[in-house]
């Protein structure tokens, strides 16, 4: 089961399949893989080896009419089911793990001013509640499926109470990030669909880029804004001044290539500061 399973998965690039191909040690089997299937909040299925394998949650068995077996699984544990041939096989479970900088990144968005913070998960709902719980998250919901995650975050653009940005990694997540005010991508772990679909691509996995993100998108809005002034203050004390034959062809031509170099240089200032913090 372990290399049929794993041949499959490594046709996916789903943080599940990555869980698996580590377990099994990253050992792909040399195995004809066939008619790969990936179904969004559901799982995969394939011909593996001329076997029929599919592995994912419990809606991914229902969709294929398999019995799985009855098993009170732990709440912060997922599991992968497995059926070979329209047979039930087993099972796999994997426990998520919060990532290092989690709870300082949604500390930093606090201090940033994000008024509500919400965690919209795949996983069982217990499993996500739990893991908001810890890191101090406003909202959590669990066990959504794509169409779940986009109205939930449609209601908040229809509160009309400020931007809603929304941040993911995977294809469940593009229609969301395509939805949001600001949409973010991870594009570490990211999926083609999801970055292209983003307004904004996290080159790292780590949750506090978020926070420095919009540090430097403040920081660009100011630097903006005061070159706008600049430029429009400059232009017309000159325009005043030539109005009056004061200003010479000298102090003209400042007016119009000093000022657009003193915009740049101001601009360039952006690259200069560290947004750690």
């Amino acid at each position: 089961m372990l290399k049929l399973v794993t041949a499959l998965e490594s046709r996916s690039n789903h943080p599940v399949a990555k869980a698996i191909l580590e377990y099994s040690g990253n050992n792909i089997p040399f195995l004809t893989v066939e008619d790969v299937t990936e179904i969004q909040a559901h799982g995969i299925k394939g011909v593996v080896d001329g076997k029929e394998v599919v592995a994912g949650n419990k809606r991914m068995m229902d969709r294929f009419n398999i019995n799985i077996e009855s098993i009170d699984f732990p709440a912060m544990v997922t599991p992968v089911h497995v059926a070979i041939e329209g047979k039930y096989a087993g099972f796999f479970t994997i426990s998520d793990e919060i990532k290092p900088d989690a709870t300082d990144a949604v500390k930093r968005l606090r201090r940033k001013g994000v008024r509500e913070i919400v965690m919209l998960s795949g996983d069982n709902e217990l499993l996500t509640r739990d893991v908001a719980s810890q890191l101090g998250i406003d909202h959590a919901h669990g066990g959504l499926l794509p169409e779940e995650k986009v109205e939930i975050v449609r209601e908040y653009i229809s509160r009309g109470k400020g931007v809603v940005v929304f941040a993911g990694d995977g294809i469940n997540d593009a229609p969301s990030i395509a939805l949001a005010d600001v949409g973010i991508a991870m594009g570490a772990m990211g999926s083609d669909l999801a970055i292209e679909t983003a307004d904004v691509v996290i080159q790292t996995d780590q949750p506090s880029k978020i926070a420095s993100a919009v540090s430097i998108a403040r920081r660009t809005n100011l630097i903006v804004w005061q070159n706008i002034l600049l430029v429009f203050s400059v232009k017309l004390l000159f325009i005043l001044l030539a109005a009056y034959g004061v200003a010479s062809m000298w102090e003209a031509v400042f007016a119009d290539m000093g000022v657009a170099l003193a915009a740049i240089f101001n601009a360039i200032r952006i690259q200069r500061k560290r947004y750690d913090s």
